[in-house]
């Protein structure tokens, strides 16, 4: 699948963000059962977020290191 690189950058600030708002929801909302599905559902998205943003933080890094590696042999 291939997504424009806009959008592939915004995804992991899209999934916290999302995450957060269904959170949010979670405590305002009065009905039974539909506040923990929020809660499963904003956490869960939530955390593919930060893991998204972590992953491609180290991976950058280390691309980053190795680029400056090769060209200071």
């Amino acid at each position: 699948m291939w997504l424009a690189r806009p959008i592939y950058e915004l995804l992991p600030y899209l999934y916290m963000l999302v995450g957060i708002v269904l959170l949010g929801m979670a405590w305002v909302v009065k009905v039974e059962t539909l506040p923990s599905v929020f809660m499963v559902v904003g956490s869960l998205s939530l955390l593919a977020g930060i893991v998204l943003w972590l992953r491609r933080k180290d991976y950058r890094t280390a691309q980053s290191e190795y680029t400056n590696k090769s060209l200071d042999d």
